[in-house]
């Protein structure tokens, strides 16, 4: 962060100090977890379902905090505001502000946000000091985080855009303003929120919407929703996608054996040939928008291509790939779930099983609305149709998906239905042989990233692939 005095912060944040040196500096990070308080930074004291920040004040203090944002004294030097949230939104809009060398990247879309963020964030760093979000930093509260991360030094600052509801994403614009933003998707995540796919394209189209005439709108030429967005910005558009008039596509596709895709990247300046270390099909889309904002940062296609190849998973629980030391072979993609996600992974899951026996461990997908049933029981009918060995469906909303497999007449594999995690894995306990594959997947809420970690322990370790 930019080293700012408590004078400073009390002025953009309109807050009153209380208890505070005027002349005190921040020049360490901005923390809302008091156990990563350290000299030098400002902890802010968020009230939240199961813990109140400000009962941890003066434990952030004593860890060496500067000061605290709460709203409300504590006891500790603070700068007291009305909202916190709001203090901290303009604390990180006052940051950018002063960073004008710095090129803001704005990425959303209904999947592969993090895992197109991360590649984001790899090849800017080739080209100059970068800052991204740890995982899915995307929210009201962790998209000021990381921008206030970064510094005089920070050349690129890549930040991953989520949003519940219309405004959400013109929120985090107004922020960060974006000198480039980057739409991937519009899909069925969140569509119980939205109503439709039409508000989806809506709330994600206010990221160019917030772009300037001299910005970039990166859209996927792929999806007709996302290129529709071309008419709602007056920035310069750039496609990427495999349709022939993406600016950046990819052409001569392929998986190897184990579910990696080679594909030819062509940029107006050339082409190169791309071997990913990431798995699935579906991940050659965020390589292109990736790829696509590093040739409009003027990367030459030949190192883009390079640091595409080198690049590896870089956040967790997302089509994590370990094999066991008897061949078992689990891939971790439980850190969520939605239709297009979860049918790419089955996808991913029978091209790398072949003549193997394949096991999907599916939970529920959240946020559906009245698509839910329906939704699942299309989900069970891919997977059956897959030629899967067992189906487990963990929780209620997840029983679905057996129903729609059950539809699949030449389906022969197993259809188990169990309440929880633990359930899950002792049902793969009993199944399992070697040289089998595990996918596990679920939204959040199902926790199932402790079945792919229970599975690996069943056998004495696992390697990654």
């Amino acid at each position: 962060m930019i080293p700012l005095s408590l004078a400073r912060i009390a002025e953009i944040t309109r807050g009153r100090m209380d208890g505070a040196s005027p002349e005190t500096v921040v020049s360490g990070p901005v923390v809302i977890d008091s156990r990563k308080a350290e000299p030098g930074t400002l902890f802010v004291a968020f009230r939240g379902e199961h813990a109140d920040g400000h009962d941890f004040a003066a434990q952030a203090v004593e860890a060496g905090a500067a000061a605290v944002l709460a709203e409300r004294p504590v006891g500790v030097p603070a700068i007291i505001v009305d909202d916190v949230l709001a203090a901290l939104s303009a604390l990180a809009r006052a940051v950018v502000e002063r960073l004008p060398d710095t090129t803001v990247i704005g990425v959303t879309g209904s999947a592969g946000k993090t895992s197109t963020k991360d590649l984001m964030a790899w090849l800017t760093g080739r080209l100059g000091p970068a800052v991204a979000p740890p995982g899915s930093f995307n929210n009201e509260i962790g998209h000021p985080l990381t921008v206030l991360r970064a510094d005089e030094s920070t050349r690129y600052l890549v930040l991953e855009m989520g949003a519940r509801g219309i405004g959400h994403i013109a929120h985090l614009a107004r922020v960060a303003p974006p000198d480039i933003g980057v739409v991937l998707n519009v899909g069925s995540a969140h569509i119980g929120e939205f109503g439709s796919r039409e508000v989806v394209a809506k709330a994600k189209g206010e990221l160019v919407e917030a772009l300037s005439p001299e910005g970039v709108a990166v859209l996927n030429a792929d999806d007709p929703l996302v290129r529709a967005m071309a008419a709602r910005t007056s920035a310069r558009i750039t496609l990427f996608g495999r349709v022939p008039e993406a600016d950046v596509r990819a052409t001569a596709e392929s998986l190897d054996d184990a579910g990696r895709p080679r594909f030819t990247l062509v940029t107006p300046e050339g082409s190169a040939d791309v071997a990913l270390r990431l798995y699935g099909a579906h991940t050659v889309s965020n390589a292109l928008a990736a790829a696509a904002v590093a040739h409009e940062l003027g990367m030459p296609v030949a190192d883009i291509a390079e640091a595409l190849s080198e690049a590896t998973p870089a956040s967790r629980w997302r089509m994590e790939v370990t094999e066991r030391s008897d061949g078992v072979t689990v891939i971790n993609d439980a850190y969520n779930a939605n239709p297009e996600s979860v049918r790419s992974a089955l996808d991913t899951l029978v091209h790398m099983a072949r003549d193997r026996r394949a096991f999907a461990v599916l939970g529920e997908m959240a946020e559906l609305g009245a698509a839910t049933v329906s939704e699942h029981e299309r989900i069970g009918t891919h997977a059956a149709r897959g030629g899967l060995a067992g189906l487990i469906a963990v929780g209620e909303t997840a029983a679905s998906v057996l129903e729609g497999a059950g539809q699949v007449g030449s389906w022969t594999g197993e259809g188990v239905r169990v309440e929880d995690a633990d359930a899950a894995v002792a049902v793969l306990g009993e199944r399992l042989r070697p040289g089998d594959v595990v996918l596990v997947k679920g939204s959040r809420v199902a926790g199932l990233e402790k079945v792919a970690q229970a599975v690996l322990e069943m056998s004495e370790g696992g390697h990654e692939a």
